[in-house]
């Protein structure tokens, strides 16, 4: 009969077992399919928050552009006069930021927004036009503007007032000039004297969200940033020359020089695009739920495997055959981990979450484990490989840089155990005693 020869092939419920392991990848997939539209979820509540409050923000600049005129041909092939204009960047550039951020909530998910307090100091070396070959009353001096770059204007909380020289603007939103800037605040200084050395101050009462960002367009760029949080990533093309991070605050100082970067202090038009040679910081959430659930999730199909090779072991020494809708049954409460783990780590903090999880699950596996099999000691095996399992990804979990070393000496480890615990079986004789033990 099929159950008899179900029961007494062990080649064939070895092959069950391992197609019902890939079919429980499904499911498995699932939840990670799960875990990340409940990422996404969140990210459009931050996203939501910080569009209303401030978005991230990028600082570039101050940046000194000067309109001129050009002779190009038109469609009747006559010389007509186009406007274009000439960038120039600082000679020295010092920003001094103080964030001051808080955690706000949207429903479940938290929101790190921020309040910064930017002080931008420095200088313009004389304007020089003759690498340009400009013709001198093609330069239109009074018409020139400093422009400064924001990553989003909702977060200005005041009034910009930017000193040149000595005079005081109030600076208007919006730049004239897309070439190099395409959000930002301005001012018209009205060039008279353009040998001389400019210039500048600008303090800004700015808001964001997550990060903040500075373009290097000094010659030689400073940058000092302090704030009271004790989780900060630091990104973008160039890295603090120091830095000091603590439980509850940091402080990063960054210097770049133009040689560091691949674009000029002064060119035509749109040639360079400054953007990408950025940096900065991001605040980042002490934990992150979601990613911690996705890596556990990664795990599914060595704990569904190691499982279900525990309960065939015990299957081979206890004589006693598990049929494979039990197998089923344990696989489907092994899935169930991942959504407790991921319900539950959105409203408490993630180890209790996994704590609480693996427990429950532990839990229903010995007790379904104690009916089936009615052997106190197969149960107790089944329960402490469920803990070393469960104890051992929690380990992995907290060693993400040793992961993959922890992890495939763990699996040595297992396989040499289990080596060792079989070495003596007769597989071609389990059958048989199997069918006796029936009689």
């Amino acid at each position: 009969m099929p159950s008899d020869k179900l029961k007494n092939s062990v080649g064939l419920r070895l092959i069950i077992i391992g197609v019902l392991s890939l079919v429980l990848l499904i499911p498995a997939l699932m939840i990670q399919g799960l875990i990340t539209e409940r990422e996404q979820r969140r990210d459009s509540a931050v996203f939501e928050v910080s569009y209303k409050w401030g978005r991230p923000q990028a600082i570039a600049g101050p940046i000194l552009t000067v309109p001129y005129k050009k002779l190009i041909k038109d469609e009747k092939d006559k010389l007509a006069p186009v406007i274009e204009h000439a960038h120039f960047l600082p000679e020295r550039l010092s920003i001094n930021v103080e964030l001051f951020p808080e955690v706000r909530y949207r429903g479940i998910y938290e929101v790190i927004l921020y309040n910064s307090k930017l002080q931008l100091r420095g200088n313009f070396a004389p304007l020089d036009f003759n690498q340009f070959s400009v013709l001198a009353e093609n330069i239109l001096w009074k018409d020139s503007f400093l422009a400064l770059g924001l990553g989003d204007l909702k977060g200005i909380r005041e009034a910009v007032k930017i000193k040149f020289n000595d005079a005081e603007f109030i600076a208007n939103p919006g730049i004239e000039s897309k070439d190099v800037l395409e959000i930002g605040i301005s001012v018209e200084p009205k060039l008279s004297a353009p040998n001389e050395r400019y210039e500048f101050a600008i303090d800004l009462d700015l808001n964001g969200s997550g990060n903040i960002s500075f373009v290097p367009v000094g010659k030689e760029t400073e940058v000092k940033i302090s704030s009271q949080w004790g989780n900060p990533s630091f990104g973008g093309e160039f890295l603090p020359v120091e830095r000091q991070v603590q439980s509850n605050h940091f402080n990063a100082a960054w210097k770049v020089l133009h040689l560091n970067r691949n674009y000029p202090q002064q060119w035509l038009g749109s040639r360079h695009k400054i953007m990408e040679s950025s940096f900065g910081v991001e605040l980042l959430l002490p934990i992150d739920e979601y990613q911690k659930t996705m890596r556990t999730a990664k795990y599914a199909i060595m704990f569904i495997a190691l499982t279900f090779l525990a309960f065939f072991l015990t299957e081979v020494l206890n004589k006693k055959v598990i049929h494979p809708i039990q197998y089923i049954l344990i696989g489907l409460a092994l899935i169930l981990f991942y959504t407790l783990l991921l319900s539950f780590s959105e409203h408490i903090k993630f180890n209790s979450a996994y704590l609480l999880s693996s427990l429950a699950i532990i839990a229903l596996v010995t007790a379904y484990t104690k009916s089936v099999l009615s052997n106190n000691l197969a149960t107790a095996i089944i329960a402490g490989i469920l803990i070393v399992l469960y104890g051992f990804l929690y380990i992995i979990l907290q060693l993400q840089d040793y992961a993959l070393l922890l992890g495939s000496v763990g699996l040595f480890i297992i396989l040499a155990i289990v080596m060792y615990v079989t070495r003596k079986i007769d597989w071609f004789a389990i059958g048989k005693l199997a069918n006796e033990a029936q009689k």
